[in-house]
């Protein structure tokens, strides 16, 4: 369980949900860890699962949407933990609002975080890659990037152009020894999804070609390949880990 080791990794949003579950993998692959989210003190308990399971990492509290509190949070993390190998887009937020309730607020707030944020934090890891001639970026967009949804088009767009901007960037850097690929995760079994009503649930189940709801865990391992020298001729690739409600 070394395929890391050496690395760091920094992870947005990886308080909870899929982040918390990428950070755990990637420590117990041998990464040191820097956990980033907003909600500091729950970043904090990561780090600390991390810590006493014999990994090392760090917790730095990081709104992505905020071009200060991103550079702050990343000059912390490579303070604490060295110059970031791997970096995880994970951040994002969801609210369901019809587009003719939607204020520029709503929208600006949705960009912010899942469209803004990446392109922040990747700003900021960015350049030392470069120098060392290697980096690992991975974007965390959905599914419904690729299908739409309704009463969502803030997110759906931004998710949607967090898999163009993968692309565009996998284009710019590929040469220089750093990968950018994304994950379009379908619905996982997360602290987002746990609100859904049991009528709706067993309703988008009996609509997935798999049946259920996916696990984080089998969101971690399409991460850790993305990661991994095995994922190393991946280069602007979208990874459908969606039950099949995507097929592409």
């Amino acid at each position: 369980m070394d395929k890391l080791a050496g690395r760091v990794a920094a992870v947005t949003g990886a308080a909870s949900g899929i982040g918390r579950g990428i950070a755990l993998r990637f420590a117990e692959e041998g990464a040191a860890v820097a956990v980033l989210d907003r909600d500091a003190a729950a970043a904090a308990r990561v780090a600390t699962e991390i810590i006493a399971a014999g990994g090392r990492a760090a917790a730095v509290a990081c709104d992505v949407s905020d071009e200060a509190s991103v550079h702050a949070a990343f000059a912390e993390a490579v303070q604490a933990l060295g110059p970031v190998d791997i970096l995880v887009n994970n951040a994002g937020v969801l609210r369901d609002v019809p587009i003719a309730a939607m204020t520029a607020g709503e929208w600006d707030r949705v960009m912010g975080v899942n469209l803004r944020g990446a392109f922040l934090s990747v700003q900021a890891v960015l350049p030392a890659m470069r120098a060392r001639g290697f980096g690992r970026i991975i974007n965390i967009a959905s599914q419904l990037a690729l299908k739409g949804g309704p009463e969502l088009t803030h997110y759906v767009a931004a998710k949607a152009g967090l898999i163009g901007f993968t692309k565009a960037l996998a284009h710019e850097v590929g040469r220089e020894g750093v990968t950018v690929n994304a994950i379009a995760p379908g619905i996982i079994e997360t602290p987002m999804s746990a609100g859904v009503p049991d009528d709706i649930r067993a309703r988008i189940s009996a609509g997935l070609p798999i049946g259920r709801f996916g696990r984080v865990d089998e969101i971690t391992g399409a991460a850790l390949l993305l990661a991994s020298d095995e994922g190393s001729y991946f280069l602007g690739a979208t990874l459908n880990v969606n039950g099949g409600d995507v097929m592409a």
